[in-house]
């Protein structure tokens, strides 16, 4: 993907967030301890359930991917974002910043995917759940998730193509804390028309496609809900799937107010604030939702931290 060949600019500066004054301090503390509060979180996810045998349902499985994501999206943009905070920019080289734009757009595919596919799981656990176990196989759990990894890939590698064709001559400045792909299109003094075209029709069958079968999976949902009887059974049956609501609801939010409803100039402030509730918000909230949701997670961090208790009390 080297670009300097073909073009006059060999840096990007990101700009970051302007004008921050005496603010420049608390809120590079702030997004600090998020950025740490999120690898906490999502580590201390993965590791229990690899660890723990009541945490082994696809559910489990799925939500260890998405801490995965989470973790990788978060550990691509903020430390960036933080650099942007204390130096008020930085520079990156345009394949440095091209690498950042794949990696992200990799773990946004991958999240989009991974969603639909956990909202497929809870449509078997709530519609047919005398075949769950049948359907929702280890072998069909971990194909479901290769299969999602290998779409993000295909499709960020053709984005990453398309990208590489860009050329930037005179401007260099872009008003965002990290390569994102609206600053990335602005800046090139290519024409972006067939750009646009081209990441319109790769990126919509991967964004939109899961977000119906999202869609149609609780459509069916709601309908086996309503279906039962007793208000408990409801209850319980709407439990399992909420946080997973509660996810996408947040995740698709902020991406369609980012891209599809992209801010002007003169609102870019808010299209800053808008991305960084789902780069940097979005990995925070995920494992609290899931773990405060399901007090399997619950109960196994319980028994950890009781553990380790017993075990520091004995070596005093």
């Amino acid at each position: 993907m080297s670009m300097k060949n073909q073009t006059l600019v060999s840096e990007i500066v990101l700009l970051g967030f302007q004008n921050l004054h005496n603010f420049k301090i608390p809120l590079f503390s702030l997004f600090l301890l998020i950025y740490i509060m999120t690898v906490w979180e999502n580590v201390l996810i993965i590791v229990l359930m690899s660890a723990s045998w009541n945490l082994q349902s696809p559910m489990y499985f799925f939500l260890q991917q998405l801490s995965a994501c989470d973790f990788l999206e978060s550990t691509i943009i903020v430390p960036i974002l933080l650099q942007t905070l204390i130096y008020d920019k930085v520079v990156l080289s345009i394949v440095n910043c091209m690498i950042q734009f794949s990696f992200f757009s990799a773990t946004e595919v991958f999240e989009c995917l991974l969603l639909a596919v956990m909202s497929y799981d809870r449509y078997v656990a709530i519609c047919i759940p005398l075949r769950y176990t049948s359907i929702m196989s280890h072998r069909v759990c971990v194909t479901l998730m290769f299969v999602s990894l290998l779409l993000s890939l295909i499709a960020v590698l053709v984005i990453a193509n398309i990208m590489a064709t860009l050329q930037f001559c005179d401007k260099n400045t872009i008003n965002h804390f990290f390569c994102d792909f609206f600053p990335i299109v602005e800046l090139s003094c290519s024409d972006t028309y067939l750009v646009h075209i081209d990441i319109m029709l790769q990126v919509i069958p991967v964004i939109f496609i899961p977000f119906i079968l999202i869609i149609v999976s609780y459509i069916c949902i709601a309908h086996a809900i309503l279906k039962i009887v007793s208000n408990t059974g409801r209850q319980k049956a709407f439990s399992t799937c909420s946080s997973h609501l509660a996810v996408v609801s947040i995740f698709y939010g902020a991406l369609t107010a980012v891209y599809v409803v992209p801010p002007r100039e003169e609102s870019q402030t808010i299209g800053k604030v808008l991305s960084l509730l789902y780069t940097v918000v979005t990995p925070l909230v995920n494992p609290l939702i899931y773990s405060l949701r399901s007090k399997d997670i619950r109960d196994v961090l319980q028994r950890v931290l009781n553990r380790l208790h017993k075990s520091l009390n004995h070596q005093h």
